[in-house]
């Protein structure tokens, strides 16, 4: 199971694993129903082929909101399946440590992979401080490549778990924690853990 350290309710749910074991699927990547302030991308039938789509790739700001479901950005992973698709094992890992060219071949695998998924380009505004109190602010490129858009590559077996909100809302800031006990985001997580 992987997902974001602010995605609180996320935990091993024993149904889920079983699903994703069940189903022999590499990816299982769970989704919820999409509210407004959900920004981002989301689940979506391209081409005929149902995948997670990001919001920079569409075509217009307000695309996003006629998807139904938003990526919670949790996804259940079947680790040796994930290998073999990049024509890797974990013995060809283990043997990387110290060994030159496997490292080389591990990286030819990513890249092979990589350059079947999309590269986002977003400009942002980097504060640098420096001195006593100076500060300047640079206009960046930053590039990267989004987990979501293993989604939508041939080949790879994944399936799409649609949970509850409580399990994929992310909390990312404290002024959020109000909303969090005002809809019972916080009742939920509280009755999966103690504190």
């Amino acid at each position: 199971l992987c997902h974001n350290i602010d995605t609180l309710g996320a935990y091993v749910e024993p149904v889920l694993l079983g699903m994703h074991i069940a189903n022999q699927s590499c990816l299982t990547f769970e989704v919820t129903p999409r509210r407004i302030e959900d920004s981002g991308g989301g689940l979506a039938k391209i081409d005929g082929h149902i995948q997670l789509i990001e919001g920079l790739a569409l075509p217009g700001d307000d695309d996003e909101y006629r998807l139904s479901y938003y990526n919670t950005l949790t996804n259940w992973i079947t680790i040796d399946s994930l290998l073999e698709f990049f024509g890797l094992n974990r013995a060809s890992l283990a043997d990387a440590e110290n060994n030159m060219e496997r490292q080389n071949e591990i990286i030819e695998a990513i890249h092979s992979i990589e350059e079947k998924m999309p590269t986002y380009v977003t400009i942002k505004d980097v504060k640098y401080l420096w001195g006593s109190g100076q500060e300047d602010v640079y206009p960046v490129a930053q590039f990267e490549k989004l987990w979501g858009d293993m989604s939508g590559l041939e080949d790879l077996k994944v399936m799409y778990a649609a949970v509850s909100r409580y399990r994929g809302l992310q909390l990312k800031e404290p002024s959020l924690l109000d909303m969090w006990v005002k809809d019972g985001s916080f009742d939920y997580v509280k009755s999966k853990c103690s504190f």
